[in-house]
């Protein structure tokens, strides 16, 4: 695979030209990345564009991902929200419950938070659940419930949409609008979630490969949303004796294929409490830009996941074991 970098100056009409020669002598579709870039398969290498003046740069090797590869970017992608700078030398941590489910719940643990240094708090108001019987979210009352966190602390909102049509609604309220693994093949919705400008945190499919993965982040960025969060929750594998298995190969070698930043979340990906903290300090040292951890005020009485969700003490620890500093 090759792309293709043109002059930001080149004109329509030359654009069009220089497509219907490659396509002509290649055989093969050329596909438009972005404005300035092209990307086509050219394997005997049959074009020579030593004389087209409206070519900057060709780059070869391009893998199928090819906006999310480093072979495109080579410098790391950094998202600014307010002050905020995730993929950089300091790591993000995205704590709060699985479910938002009253006041009270959010209250206390989004003001415990934020005493803690917490910038980011997670919360489902839509919930994807295996059965239909167990409880769904608070939905659009979830929302507003985010959003006077939000006001009242000062916290970023971290929170799930589910469906295409669901994206402004969630989009009024969260900073940034998180893919779960369920739907990390959901194409429609990635493709919508393109056309936002507005962080996407992208959770790694329980049975994705790491191809399919930035496969599913390039999606979002052909769209021209740039601003992709990817996040490690674990695949399932033959063990049984946790929920998932938590995969930390990915982060140092999704930091050698891609330049987007990559977070790791030690609650779905393993789902025991014990092990949420050594797998916290695990992923920090594998390169992890953050952390998403399920935080509750009282897990014994919480709707979803409480058998892995961090009480606020807990989750004061596992601050201290990795070296948070606010």
């Amino acid at each position: 695979m090759k792309v293709i970098k043109l002059h930001n100056n080149i004109t329509s009409t030359d654009k069009e030209h220089l497509i219907s020669v490659i396509q002509q002598k290649s055989g093969s579709q050329v596909i438009e990345l972005t404005n300035n870039l092209l990307r086509f398969d050219d394997v005997d290498n049959k074009i020579v564009f030593s004389n087209i003046k409206s070519v900057v740069i060709i780059i070869n090797n391009v893998p199928e991902y090819s906006l999310a590869s480093r072979e495109i970017k080579k410098s790391d992608t950094y998202i600014n929200i307010g002050d905020i700078l995730i993929g950089g030398k300091k790591p993000i941590i995205i704590a709060g419950p699985c479910s938002v489910e009253n006041y009270e719940q959010m209250n206390i643990t989004a003001g415990e938070l934020s005493k803690m240094g917490i910038r980011f708090l997670r919360g489902g108001a839509y919930k994807p659940r295996t059965s239909p019987y167990s409880f769904q979210g608070l939905e659009g009352k979830g929302l507003e419930l985010l959003f006077k966190m939000k006001e009242k602390y000062g916290l970023k909102i971290v929170t799930e949409v589910m469906s295409s049509d669901k994206i402004d609604e969630v989009a009024d309220v969260a900073d940034i609008l998180q893919i779960g693994s369920r739907n990390m093949f959901n194409y429609p919705l990635l493709k919508a979630l393109g056309k936002l400008q507005k962080p996407v945190l992208l959770k790694r499919g329980m049975a994705a490969k790491m191809k399919e993965f930035l496969l599913s982040a390039e999606y979002i960025l052909k769209g021209g949303n740039v601003n992709v969060i990817l996040c490690e929750r674990g695949i399932k594998t033959f063990e049984t004796a946790t929920r998932n298995t938590l995969d930390l190969n990915v982060v140092p070698h999704i930091k050698q294929l891609s330049h987007l930043p990559i977070i790791v979340d030690p609650s779905h990906g393993t789902g025991v409490k014990a092990l949420i903290a050594p797998m916290s300090a695990a992923a920090m040292a594998a390169g992890a830009n953050g952390l998403e951890i399920e935080v509750h005020y009282k897990p014994q009485i919480a709707l979803s996941d409480r058998k892995q969700s961090l009480t606020l003490n807990e989750f004061k620890e596992l601050l201290k074991s990795i070296n948070f500093k606010k």
